[in-house]
């Protein structure tokens, strides 16, 4: 069963986000995540508007057939969703060559800091 939100969620946000990056309908992306055509439109149309928020095996449906990861349906930060919009793009050595670039820039700024 569906949660009811307080709020314009940013699920609802992240979602229509996606999907409109990719160019499908409501209906389209629907079905792809494997929803009944009969309610794939509506339905996808109340997570949008932020008045149910799906479970989270449906939104992990949906990230994969958006092609994002599903964290990227629930960042609120900004800049951690440009990064996670890319991240599948990544080969895994790019993956782990950025890990090791964060934490020595971690390093560095924790160093800076301690003086």
């Amino acid at each position: 069963m569906a949660r009811k939100t307080a709020q314009h969620p940013i699920f609802a946000k992240r979602l229509a986000q996606a999907r409109q990056r990719v160019g499908l309908s409501q209906k389209q992306l629907g079905i792809l995540a494997g929803l009944d055509p009969a309610v794939a439109s509506p339905r996808m149309n109340q997570y949008e508007r932020g008045k149910h928020e799906p479970q989270l095996k449906t939104a992990k449906r949906l990230a994969e057939a958006l092609g994002v990861p599903a964290a990227f349906l629930y960042t609120d930060d900004d800049l951690l969703a440009e990064l996670l919009l890319q991240w599948p793009d990544l080969s895994e050595a790019s993956k782990r060559k950025l890990i090791k670039q964060l934490d020595a820039l971690k390093k560095k700024a924790t160093a800076g800091t301690a003086r």
